[in-house]
């Protein structure tokens, strides 16, 4: 069965044109003409990526990241004309998975789906895996979620990839090289900025249940708990 993509792109002639390119490359695109019910259609409509503007009629892409992220761990990607590197960082800070800009390259488009979809699928592993723990946090794989002194946190998948993989060399450092190779296979589109943004997020995830300085960083030896 194709992937199925939300695109979710206010002007009609290209989002017609990246309709008939994700078709082409054999996916399945969904096209909600209503862009606040986007979030609705990724949840209901199981959709695999959701392709999206950040400059909406009467919405915000950065807003509709953030409540998909809420409700689900569906990637998302941006797609904008919006070239500010100050944009791009947001972007990522709402929980978006990549980034591109217009105009694009329909190859490098379909590369970077790609790419991400292939990231996102990695997550199956964890469903199997036995619980982990490390002073007093409890990580649950297969739950997606860390217990720490009655507080439950919800993980993304990469989220969870980073402390997965923390736990498993608990009091040991791991490197950044090895964190984005455990993370991303392929990262050839991926700058290194990427993984200190989910740190970032992470961090200050663990430090609203008061795991404030769980993650330990040293320069040149990267991160551990």
């Amino acid at each position: 069965m194709p992937c199925k993509i939300l695109l979710i792109e206010d002007d009609l002639l290209l989002r017609e044109e990246i309709k008939l390119l994700l078709e082409n490359a054999g996916y399945q695109a969904a096209v909600p003409d209503v862009w606040q019910d986007a979030v609705r259609t990724a949840v209901l409509e199981k959709a695999d990526l959701v392709l999206m503007d950040i400059n909406l009629p009467g919405c915000s892409g950065f807003d509709l990241c953030m409540q998909i992220r809420a409700r689900t761990d569906t990637p998302v990607i941006f797609l904008t004309g919006r070239t500010d590197s100050l944009d791009e960082l947001t972007g990522f800070l709402k929980g978006a998975d990549d980034y591109i800009t217009k105009p694009f390259q329909p190859a490098l488009l379909l590369a970077r789906i790609g790419a991400v979809l292939k990231r996102s699928a990695k997550n199956v592993p964890f469903r199997k895996d036995a619980p982990l723990t490390h002073k007093n946090a409890a990580l649950e794989p297969g739950a997606c979620r860390l217990l720490y002194q009655g507080h439950s946190l919800d993980l993304t998948k990469t989220e969870m990839k980073i402390l997965h993989l923390l736990f498993l060399h608990a009091g040991n450092f791991v490197a950044r090289a090895d964190l984005v190779e455990y993370l991303w296979e392929n990262h050839i589109f991926l700058d290194d900025n990427t993984l200190s943004v989910h740190i970032t997020r992470l961090r200050e995830k663990l430090r609203s249940a008061g795991l404030d300085d769980f993650i330990e960083t040293k320069r040149g030896m990267g991160y551990r708990i």
